[in-house]
């Protein structure tokens, strides 16, 4: 039996009921709670009930790093958070937005009773963590919109009250982009605690952190009794996470314009960039069918050029984009007029509807109060009858 609705054997039926009521108590905070979603858990255990029910409980703790390790000299906790190894998009597509706030919430709540402990062993109030980031590996994976979006508002939400002040260490050049990306969900006053550190990153928190309560990796002398630099047993360093565990396809967006791609034809959207390091972010969907997409540089906003007389950036090629939303961004290393191509030409009978959202992402610097967002804007979609290729 192929374990899907259906097509299931008794034994597998009663494993998928037993599999249901085990986990009745967060069985609300999933995605959905139908057969089909809680029978991908099932098959990807091999209808083994312990081990679905482990994962599909464990799947952030394991796969969403950081942790508490050491105090300040101030005997406040210091609780890390390592960026770089983090897979956004794998752990949105295993588990629910519900489930990143539980996880954060009792992370918070950790820590509070951490400063009431320290409050009680030091004699002196305890109310504020410090916290460290480590952002080395920040990429353009780490920038996905609904990502960003999230973690910005439960880092708002959970963390402000009971934070005494954040260092943020080996920023790469992308991190005044990603920086900029979630300032706005934090207050003035949250902002106000946030510190980037530059090379000497180690000498700056050894200031507050004695060397005995630092792990080895970040300029200190911790280590895990088994002498791991890195105190694996405290902060959870992870990877990608395995697409056994997705749970999903795909994860909803709300896209800002629609339009529509006659057959035979492509349209495309033009982006001034000015300054290098800029991000030039997309996501995509169609109603009904494939589309081709590519991103090109020219010479002059406006005019109307062919894909052959443009730079290629990113390669077109066709993408489901009916069957799974496409999402993409890239760095412009170099100022120009880059070009977001949708190509529809391979299909002599079909127009496309698309739905989606460009961005021009500017580095924080280059921010100012009057311009909150970026003053690039696409020109009209132009239109052109392409080669006709048989779809």
């Amino acid at each position: 039996m192929s374990g899907r609705v259906g097509d299931l054997s008794p034994k597998q039926a009663e494993a998928l009921e037993q599999f249901r009521e085990r986990i009745q108590d967060i069985l609300p905070q999933l995605p959905a709670q139908n057969d089909h979603f809680l029978l991908r858990w099932l098959r990807a255990r091999n209808f083994n009930i312990q081990k679905s029910e482990a994962m599909v409980r464990k799947v952030i703790e394991k796969y969403l790093s950081g942790g508490m390790c050491g105090y300040d000299r101030e005997g406040s906790p210091i609780w890390y958070d390592v960026i770089g190894p983090v897979d956004p998009k794998g752990l949105f597509l295993s588990a629910s937005k519900q489930d990143f706030i539980k996880s954060k919430i009792r992370d918070c709540e950790m820590l509070r009773k951490e400063c009431t402990l320290q409050t009680q062993k030091l004699g002196r109030n305890v109310e504020s963590i410090t916290m460290i980031y480590d952002v080395e590996g920040l990429g353009l994976k780490h920038l996905w919109k609904p990502a960003i979006e999230t973690y910005g508002e439960m880092f708002e939400e959970n963390y402000p009250e009971g934070l005494k002040r954040l260092f943020v260490i080996k920023a790469p050049k992308l991190f005044p982009v990603a920086y900029n990306l979630i300032k706005h969900f934090l207050s003035e006053i949250t902002r106000q605690k946030i510190h980037i550190l530059g090379a000497n990153w180690q000498e700056v928190l050894l200031k507050y952190i004695d060397a005995e309560e630092l792990p080895v990796v970040y300029g200190g002398k911790l280590t895990d009794p088994d002498g791991d630099p890195r105190c694996r047993t405290k902060i959870n360093h992870v990877g990608p996470v395995p697409t056994s565990y997705y749970v999903r396809d795909h994860v909803k967006v709300d896209y800002e314009q629609c339009m529509t791609i006659s057959r035979g034809s492509t349209q495309q959207l033009d982006y001034e960039i000015l300054f290098p390091g800029c991000v030039l972010r997309w996501q995509f969907a169609t109603e009904s069918a494939d589309i081709g997409f590519g991103v090109f540089m020219k010479a002059k906003k406006g005019e109307w050029k062919k894909a052959a007389q443009m730079e290629e950036i990113v390669p077109s090629q066709r993408y489901n984009s009916h069957l799974v939303p496409e999402d993409g961004s890239l760095t412009c290393e170099r100022p120009g007029v880059y070009v977001l191509r949708f190509d529809n030409t391979y299909s002599i009978f079909q127009a496309k509807r698309i739905s989606f959202t460009v961005e021009v992402l500017l580095p924080d610097h280059l921010q100012t109060p009057k311009t909150p967002k970026t003053p690039q804007t696409p020109q009209t979609p132009q239109t052109n009858g392409g080669d006709l290729l048989m779809m």
